[in-house]
């Protein structure tokens, strides 16, 4: 099994700051799951909020992976049994639409649901979904160690996709990740390239980001001193990081997964500690339109 695994947010809708070509294109994703299989890549991310990106996962022959969705964030300030039943229709839609009669893992999209009045209702009906062989884990999306404490203080769960990259290591420093290693939680690292953020040369990176200068000096004086690409080194410094079960990555083209799949192999040098940053403005994309 390779540790890699394919985020499809690209199959079903334009994403990502350094996005070109826009929605990846059917024929194109039949090429980028081929590729896949034979480099022993196994797992697909989705969701239901990522545009037609489940229905297009339907019409191709999904049989050799493992899928991984979300359930859709909810508005109100508490959960209520009409949103469970929003909940079990739209979960229903979702293996409807990926022609599965079950999927590999559930996670809950917005961490902010967990916290809510009502939350332990999610959690029943997942466990339901589990008892009934719906879905094998049980999981959550997380954005901040805050929320992710709650969640393990007070609900079991199996599974946890959160960011992480060369530049942050938020979810290490806290010891959270060695925690939940220990109780055999499943964890998922996402953002690796920061949306594409990571992979910019100064030249055509937005001049928002300007009001961190001396960090891409810092982070592009590495990378000249240690001949080694972003690429490279993002791919390499996630897949490094043991207690992580899968790296999540999203896939434009196949030439894309080709390049990432050629990173892997080799050296990461050490990295300094002036490489690592903990300000959300730079590192939670949600933050990028406020800059």
């Amino acid at each position: 099994m390779n540790k890699l695994a394919l985020g499809t947010a690209q199959f079903g809708i334009d994403y990502g700051i350094n996005s070109i070509s826009g929605k990846v294109k059917t024929q194109e994703i039949e090429k980028i799951l081929h590729l896949a299989k034979s480099e022993n890549i196994n797992l697909l991310d989705t969701a239901a909020s990522y545009g037609d990106s489940e229905k297009i996962l339907g019409q191709m022959d999904t049989s050799d992976f493992q899928v991984v969705t979300k359930i859709k964030h909810f508005d109100n300030l508490k959960i209520t049994d009409e949103d469970i039943l929003i909940m079990k229709k739209d979960f229903d839609n979702s293996l409807q639409d990926l022609k599965l009669d079950s999927v590999y893992g559930l996670l809950v999209h917005n961490a902010d649901d967990l916290t809510k009045p009502g939350a332990y209702k999610i959690l029943e009906f997942l466990q339901y979904l589990k008892n009934t062989k719906k879905i094998n884990k049980i999981g959550v999306s997380v954005y901040e160690n805050a929320h992710l404490n709650f969640i393990l203080q007070n609900f079991d769960i199996d599974m946890v996709q959160l960011p992480l990259n060369i530049f942050d290591r938020r979810f290490i420093d806290s010891g959270v990740i060695k925690l939940m290693y220990s109780q055999g939680i499943e964890i998922h690292a996402r953002s690796i390239f920061l949306q594409g953020l990571i992979l910019m040369p100064n030249t055509i990176r937005h001049r928002k980001f300007n009001r961190w200068k001396e960090f891409w000096k810092i982070w592009d004086d590495w990378l000249n001193d240690n001949k080694i690409s972003p690429l490279e080194a993002s791919v390499r410094y996630a897949l490094q990081v043991k207690q992580i079960s899968r790296v999540l990555v999203g896939i434009d083209s196949v030439e894309q997964l080709t390049e990432i799949v050629k990173a892997i192999p080799g050296f990461l040098p050490s990295i300094p500690d002036e490489m690592y940053i903990d300000d959300v403005l730079l590192l939670n994309p949600s933050n990028w339109d406020s800059l």
